[in-house]
């Protein structure tokens, strides 16, 4: 074992922390969100905390300036696990992907049947699916765990969506309960199902955020090319946040609208670059969507949004492209309050479409998800947080079997509600040349489940034309074919 030299005092410290077997938790990856996690961890009356980084550098500064924590700091790998209680559990809060590898493979080189590995990242699901049927061979149990809500839900509690055994989580679970943001006396954690169940959630939340966050800027884009200031916006949103878009967003949004650039003297949302990043997890929402053949259009044309407002010299190089717009024609009190609406109706899509992916997740990896369990454990900690989730949770608990959630009787009345203006908005925005693509691929999805019949139909005749792929009747069951090249004669093929 190595004893750094320090101060004296704090050498002291440092090395009786080395030498105590006494961490009932330990975690891998100290940069700001694995640093936040340990000191929360830290923060809560049973918990010892053991913490570990490839660079010892990140170790000792952590600990130096978090004393209070009273960390077991390791310099290797060997002292980190020495210094785990058994069952031994390790949080991994490294890079997705090689490395998150590297470090379970150091690990499970090290830990015994029934010891704990806990991924923290955002992982793709497969990938821990993958993970947890290697490790559950050599007997450890192995946890994919969704942690939502950034810096700061790290530090002070965020929403935690693990996955993995239930014999995991009658170790792992008072830990992660003791951590988590609480909202209505509840911590926001719940044991979502097996294997790679909670990092899909975890998935599904990002995809959703997605959406929320690009119908929030479709909203503002609107009000901002009617006249507003940016201010003045703010102050709409403050409004908007005291009703039923009450949420974490809403909040922020204000926050980042009313801020002014120090060096300009400019609104700082005019100063930023108008392209947005993305870390891959609303592309993987969008990909296994369509894999499980789920419409998820309103993630996917948030996904595409920002894909688009990254292709900054094809926009820089557009010729003059045709503009036949007309301005608005609505005074300014109708059009916040029409956007309002059409905005809400769009969320509720958003998340609709959300537990749509998660249910169609479930039945094809065999989980047993709780929708409504889900819904509650993000009413705090995590970024999309909002205050219509306890209507989500009592749909759910209503009926288990809901088809669609904006079938419930709530969010029916809410788009019932709000149809009207939805619609105006949409197509004012069109006529006005703004562009609205979550507004609008929302609208058409409601409009699609709604419609009595779809044109589908067509497109089948099309396809049975060209490529024989046959169809169905609505007047007798079995499948049918054209002989489109010769007489046109219909047969059945089965």
């Amino acid at each position: 074992m190595t004893v750094f030299k320090l101060a004296s005092l704090e050498a002291v410290q440092f090395e009786r922390r080395l030498m105590s077997p006494e961490a009932n938790i330990g975690v891998i990856g100290l940069a700001v969100m694995g640093s936040n996690l340990a000191r929360n961890l830290a923060s809560r009356e049973n918990n010892k905390v053991a913490i570990y980084n490839r660079s010892f550098e990140k170790t000792k500064t952590l600990n130096h300036d978090h004393p209070e924590a009273n960390f077991i700091a390791s310099e290797t790998i060997d002292e980190f696990v020495n210094s785990l209680q058994s069952p031994k559990t390790a949080i991994i809060m490294v890079q997705a992907g090689n490395a998150t590898d590297g470090v379970i493979h150091q690990l499970s080189e090290r830990f015994a049947p029934g010891d704990i590995i806990v991924d923290g990242g955002n992982a793709l699901f497969t990938d821990t699916i993958r993970r947890e049927k290697d490790l559950a061979a050599q007997g450890i149990n192995f946890v994919g765990a969704g942690i939502s809500g950034g810096e700061e839900g790290a530090l002070n509690g965020p929403s935690i969506m693990p996955g993995g055994s239930a014999e995991a989580y009658k170790t792992l679970g008072p830990v992660l309960e003791s951590i988590a943001a609480v909202a209505e006396g509840e911590p926001c954690v719940s044991h979502i199902g097996s294997d790679g169940a909670g990092h899909f959630v975890k998935m599904i939340h990002n995809g959703i955020e997605y959406a929320d966050m690009q119908l929030i800027a479709e909203g503002y884009d609107i009000l901002r090319q009617a006249g507003m200031t940016p201010a003045e916006i703010a102050e709409v949103f403050r409004e908007w946040n005291q009703g039923e878009l009450e949420s974490y967003l809403i909040e922020i949004t204000a926050e980042v609208l009313d801020q002014v650039d120090a060096k300009t003297g400019k609104p700082l949302v005019d100063v930023i670059l108008d392209q947005a990043g993305s870390k891959g997890t609303g592309v993987w929402t969008v990909k296994n969507a369509l894999d499980l053949g789920v419409p998820v259009s309103g993630i996917a044309e948030a996904v595409f949004a920002r894909s688009l407002s990254a292709q900054a010299d094809q926009r820089k190089a557009k010729p003059e492209l045709a503009s036949s717009v007309s301005s608005w024609n609505m005074a300014r009190e109708e059009l916040v309050e029409k956007v309002r609406k059409a905005l809400f109706a769009s969320k509720i899509i958003a998340y609709s479409q959300g537990f749509d992916a998660i249910q169609a997740g479930a039945e094809e990896y065999d989980w047993n998800i709780d929708l409504g369990e889900v819904a509650k454990i993000w009413r705090a900690g995590c970024i999309i947080r909002a205050k219509f989730l306890n209507r989500i949770t009592d749909a759910y608990q209503a009926n288990p079997d809901l088809q669609a959630l904006l079938y419930a009787d709530y969010f029916q009345q809410a788009i019932a509600d709000s149809l009207s203006a939805w619609r105006e908005v949409v197509a004012g925005a069109a006529m006005a040349g703004i562009p609205t693509p979550a507004f609008s691929s929302s609208l058409s999805y409601y409009d699609g489940l709604r419609a009595e019949r779809l044109p589908a139909s067509l497109i089948q005749g099309q396809r049975d034309f060209f490529g024989a792929h046959t169809y169905k009747r609505i007047d007798q069951s079995g499948t049918f074919h054209t002989l489109w090249s010769a007489d046109r004669s219909e047969i059945q093929t089965d």
